[in-house]
């Protein structure tokens, strides 16, 4: 693994990929919903946890259900997109550790510590939910990731009965270039970074 990613790569990544909020008719090709999961799955997370679970809203009902959700700026740009993701991460993770982690009993390390199992799953379901941009991206597709949303309601109409929360939704798509911002700025290394 000691190749560098080339300038095209790195741009379709992440120099020149932008946030849509306005998105083409065309249709998502059949299976890229689970290839996109098959490279986001591929992202280390810790034990191999792998908290995420994602709904992909994509029927005309899906969308109805989701959209007294949002925000109201949220709604239209969420509504036309060809998919919208819910990023969510599993509460009960640790009941796969089994599966997922099988050389020791990372299960009990869980099992009745609150705190660290909201700590593992949020943090590690966020970490997928970043993997699971850099895939879409890698296979073509624009992302339009936003928190704008309410989580009580999502779960309600997502994920009731399950021990599976909100993180933050993600449409997915071809993007157009309407509404699209100039690009914010960032911030220089010597502003975000220091090496100790």
């Amino acid at each position: 693994m000691t190749t560098k990613a080339n300038n095209a790569t790195l741009d379709l990544l992440f120099n020149k990929a932008r946030t849509r909020n306005g998105w083409t008719d065309t249709p998502l090709e059949a299976g890229l919903l689970e290839e996109i999961w098959n490279l986001t799955r591929m992202g280390p997370t810790s034990a191999n946890c792998s908290p995420a679970r994602i709904v992909f809203v994509t029927s005309d009902e899906a969308k109805k259900k989701l959209k007294p959700a949002l925000l109201e700026g949220n709604v239209a740009k969420t509504m036309v997109a060809p998919a919208t993701a819910i990023i969510g991460y599993d509460m009960e993770f640790y009941e796969q550790l089994p599966k997922l982690f099988p050389h020791t009993d990372a299960k009990a390390w869980f099992t009745g510590n609150d705190d660290l199992i909201f700590t593992t799953a949020f943090r590690n379901g966020t970490m997928q939910g970043a993997y699971f941009m850099m895939a879409a991206r890698a296979l073509g597709l624009d992302c339009g990731p936003m928190s704008g949303f309410d989580n009580k309601m999502v779960d309600a109409a997502f994920f009731a009965g399950t021990s599976v929360k909100s993180n933050f939704i993600c449409s997915i798509g071809y993007g157009n270039d309407e509404h699209l911002h100039p690009r914010g700025p960032r911030l220089n290394f010597d502003e975000a970074c220091r090496v100790a």
